[in-house]
């Protein structure tokens, strides 16, 4: 019964995976408690949940520049310097 129990957890939290892309306190929420319940149990869901929604889902969407009016380069010291053209 165990194993049907972490089973159906693990299989829950990978198919939350595709659904975490978009960054967002839900996401945050179901990724820290899916973590937190394959490692601590219920008391490991709750606490990753609480955390989850703190911290926020990830932020994997990419940001659309539009090309060609951003020039970055380094300077000596290795910092980054971009101007708007």
């Amino acid at each position: 019964m165990r194993s049907v129990i972490k089973a159906g957890m693990l299989v829950l939290t990978l198919s939350v995976m595709p659904i975490a892309a978009h960054a967002g306190t839900l996401e945050g929420v179901a990724i820290g408690a899916g973590s937190g319940a394959i490692v601590a149990g219920p008391v490991g869901a709750v606490v990753g949940g609480v955390v989850g929604a703190v911290v926020g889902g990830p932020n994997l969407r990419p940001r659309h520049y539009a090309r060609g009016q951003r020039h970055c380069w380094r300077d000596r010291q290795g910092l980054r310097h971009c101007k708007w053209r």
